[in-house]
């Protein structure tokens, strides 16, 4: 059982910044592939930044590259999502996720087996 917590969300104007910060339970979070998602009222949760269990693979959506950048702290089983220049488009209830059934290092994109329960990004105009 991977137990994830998110925090860091908050109302933000545009233009500005926030971090995001995911702790997980679990004695192997060094070999878990960890990602971000996003939903926004009314549209179906889409994938923000993803991060291999090394961290030295990263993938991110193309709404948000350039802008956001995933990371990850294996001793303290926590993962991040630094978000810069922020848009109102941003604004969304965001979930960080773990994949646990990897057996090589790689960035996945679906298929993650736990998820947070959100913490809310607010970007206003």
């Amino acid at each position: 059982q991977v137990r994830l917590a998110e925090s860091g969300g908050g109302l933000v104007q545009a233009g500005g910044s926030l971090r995001l910060s995911c702790a997980a339970s679990g004695r192997t979070f060094s070999k878990y592939a960890m990602g971000w998602f996003r939903q926004a009222p009314g549209k179906e949760r889409e994938f923000v930044a993803a991060i291999s269990w090394s961290a030295l693979n990263t993938y991110y959506a193309d709404s948000v590259k350039g802008r956001f950048t995933i990371s990850r702290d294996n001793a303290k089983n926590t993962v991040y999502l630094q978000m810069n220049s922020l848009k109102p488009e941003d604004t969304a209830l965001y979930y960080c996720a773990a994949r646990t059934d990897l057996s090589a290092d790689y960035v996945p994109l679906y298929d993650y087996d736990y998820w947070g329960q959100g913490t809310q990004v607010t970007v206003s105009s």
